[in-house]
């Protein structure tokens, strides 16, 4: 099977692990991994803020570049930018009759990197040994806008010689929230203390999630609070792309 992987804007740029780790983990569950060139960013930020004109000429240039790049499904790595184009690209497009089908069309062959593993090619067992102590951050997006919580756990139950410790309170937020974190930061710092303390709770040489912003936030938090785990994404561990140390 032929897939569009979408790597997202921070995943790109901050840490491109994650990429390579999603392009090794599906073309070992049998999936032949195309990046198509020209993708940007998927608009949610603008969506999130309120600027839904910026938000759909992005919408408009990703839809463009995902069809020329051929009928296939798309795979994306979070769950904040596949539930952007799953669901609010229709509301970007609602009144708009000839983009509307062209969004619905989209977003009916998009899928979450996880949710596509599990439920798509029916893979949970990538074979890969990962002999430490782990605990899983679900991001909002992920759990509430998608219901996608099921699949990650089976990747994660299925890493072979890994100690699987539950997050206390993990479904709650990071404190990230995309703009929310720049328009209300001291809210933000206050969210990310409290997940902080979570994760340390647990003892966990690694936090795995499946969404490289709260990665990013949460990483940051631990840093600053010399709490040793560290967060990876679940990309990268299926891949083997992490490093140790």
């Amino acid at each position: 099977m032929k897939v569009l992987l979408f790597g997202t804007c921070l995943a790109g740029t901050f840490r491109e692990s994650i990429i390579q780790g999603a392009v090794r983990a599906l073309q070992r569950a049998g999936a032949e991994v195309l990046i198509p060139r020209g993708l940007t960013c998927c608009g949610q930020p603008a969506f999130n803020a309120g600027d839904w004109e910026d938000a759909r000429r992005m919408a408009r240039h990703t839809i463009g570049v995902l069809e020329a790049a051929g009928d296939v499904p798309v795979v994306l790595l979070a769950g904040s930018c596949t539930a952007m184009i799953r669901h609010h690209y229709a509301d970007l497009f609602a009144d708009d009759p000839a983009w509307l089908p062209r969004a619905r069309a989209l977003a009916a062959r998009t899928y979450e990197f996880t949710e596509f593993l599990v439920d798509v090619l029916g893979v949970t067992d990538l074979g890969v040994r990962f002999p430490y102590r782990i605990t899983y951050h679900p991001s909002c997006h992920l759990l509430r806008a998608l219901g996608v919580d099921r699949q990650p756990r089976a990747l994660i139950a299925a890493l072979h010689g890994a100690a699987f410790v539950e997050l206390p309170h993990a479904d709650e937020c990071c404190g990230f929230g995309g703009v929310f974190s720049a328009e209300f930061p001291e809210i933000a710092h206050a969210m990310l203390e409290r997940k902080v303390a979570n994760i340390a709770a647990t003892q966990a040489d690694y936090c795995l999630t499946a969404d490289p912003s709260c990665l990013l936030h949460i990483q940051g938090g631990l840093r600053r609070a010399g709490v040793p785990t560290r967060m990876l994404h679940i990309a990268e561990v299926l891949g083997e792309t992490w490093q140790k140390g």
